[in-house]
């Protein structure tokens, strides 16, 4: 009764109502004894009756107890200790339990110790830096999802860059009344309004006093309500106790009957409904994934005629007028390979074996788009360069190049193109230059657009960089 008194903010009461209960406990040899102990501290602690908690927790520590409770119990004294400007016993506590294997190996009890440690120095000597110190205690509550430690955190820290950095303060003080509100804590949730009320633009300042004000208000009606919460409790056990063990002991089967009864009825409900729900969903998860098959596919094989086939042609129609000279059998030739990769389309894979080289690969290609009304130069494209290239990279970019090698031919108007490929370290980098026209715009459909999914795909990145009629550059880089 006394903690439940106590977590309802009703401290005058729970301290009444604990020391009551220790008439019960201080004859025997348990540990409830420590733990009401603890409690009594509590509530002075909370009525700011710091010295009073200081000897309440000593008496705590000193009884028989669980040893985790203790070294609890040791960082609450220190924190009453620093309360009262007593620093000198509150740095001995805390250097101590920093020794303490047991606090070492316990996350949330150290970032405790850390976080009220830092705070204790700081409170001493208002120069000392404390920030890297909450902020340690921070990281490990984080990562402990420790949100009531994560709320004294940021208590700490909203108090400490109030006068150096009052954004900061701010910012941490928005923290903490974030989490105050998830915890459903309305002390802390006041705490964290007053931090606001003295940090925030002078235009929301009212706002959060009016918030401030309102649960104020709900907080003191519910504490008075609770004040009185036990009162029938004790009078209807004095009046009415042994009735009430009859009434209790008749009961108990009845009420196991209806228990398990309605138990049985509810699963059976709950097992139905999520059956039902569960048909719905795994259905709509089907027909979904079917659309999103189909509309793979058809990605798939939009892909493949653009990569192979269509810039395929293109280069072909742009060979054709740089070489007027080419036999029919030479063209003849060539729209034979596009048509095997036609034929193929529907297979998982085409083979993209460069036989002759890919640097020998890419200069074919490359050749094709030049002509006297285009000069193009290359730099860098030599075999030793993709030794050590993944073969699944390789026609990846060789799609992208041949991309950007058609969208100048098609819609630049250049007449001077140059390509430079670099070996740095663990990257390739390739830079592209034309004096044409620019590009205007990245629509969806693209096909410069497109390369950006192809670049990342092969982990690597691409920029573009173009104003209208001031030509096109473009960097692209990937690992090896």
């Amino acid at each position: 009764m006394a903690i439940i008194q106590s977590d309802q903010g009703d401290y005058f009461g729970s301290y009444e109502t604990a020391i009551k209960s220790i008439a019960y406990f201080e004859h025997t040899d348990n540990s409830y004894l420590a733990t009401t102990y603890n409690t009594i501290a509590i509530n002075k602690t909370n009525l700011k009756e710091y010295n009073e908690a200081i000897k309440w927790y000593q008496k705590a520590i000193s009884a028989k107890s669980d040893y985790k409770n203790r070294l609890m119990w040791m960082n609450n004294l220190a924190v009453a200790y620093y309360k009262t400007q007593n620093y000198l016993d509150a740095k001995a506590i805390y250097i101590d339990l920093l020794q303490n294997d047991s606090v070492k190996n316990d996350n949330i009890l150290l970032t405790k110790v850390i976080d009220n440690f830092s705070n204790a120095k700081w409170l001493q000597n208002s120069k000392y830096n404390a920030a890297p110190e909450f902020l340690k205690a921070l990281h490990i509550r984080k990562k402990e999802n420790d949100l009531w430690g994560q709320n004294a955190n940021y208590a700490h820290l909203a108090d400490y860059y109030m006068i150096k950095h009052p954004d900061s303060a701010l910012f941490y003080a928005q923290k903490m009344y974030h989490i105050a509100q998830t915890l459903v804590s309305p002390d802390d949730q006041l705490e964290a309004l007053q931090k606001l009320i003295k940090l925030s633009p002078s235009k929301e300042t009212k706002h959060f006093f009016e918030i401030y004000t309102h649960l104020d208000d709900s907080i003191q009606t519910a504490r008075s309500a609770a004040k009185n919460q036990f009162a029938l409790i004790r009078y209807e056990t004095e009046k009415n106790k042994a009735d009430f063990l009859k009434a209790k002991a008749e009961n108990i089967e009845k009420q196991k009957n209806i228990l398990i009864q309605n138990i049985g009825i509810g699963i059976l409900i709950i097992i139905l409904i999520s059956g039902y729900f569960w048909y719905r969903r795994r259905q709509k998860i089907l027909r979904q994934e079917k659309e999103i098959e189909v509309k793979n596919t058809e990605i798939k094989y939009v892909k493949k005629v653009h990569d192979h086939v269509a810039n395929r042609i293109y280069q072909i129609m742009d060979e054709i007028d740089n070489r007027p000279e080419m036999e029919k059998d030479e063209v003849a030739e060539k729209l034979d390979v596009i048509y095997h990769i036609s034929r193929d389309l529907s297979y998982e894979s085409i083979d993209t074996k460069y036989k002759q080289g890919f640097a020998k690969a890419l200069s074919n290609m490359f050749s094709s788009y030049q002509s006297a009304k285009v000069n193009l130069v290359v730099n860098g494209n030599e075999e030793k360069l993709w030794n050590n290239v993944k073969e699944s990279v390789k026609p990846e970019l060789f799609a992208i190049l041949q991309e950007l090698m058609t969208n100048m031919s098609k819609h630049s108007g250049a007449d001077h193109v140059q390509l430079d490929f670099q070996h740095d370290k663990e990257r390739i980098t390739i830079l592209y230059s034309d004096n044409g026209k620019g590009i205007v715009d990245f629509s969806p459909g693209n096909g410069l657009k497109n390369t950006e999914t192809r670049i990342k795909s092969i982990s690597g990145v691409i920029t573009f960089d173009t104003k209208p009629e001031q030509g096109l550059n473009v960097k692209l880089s990937f690992p090896l």
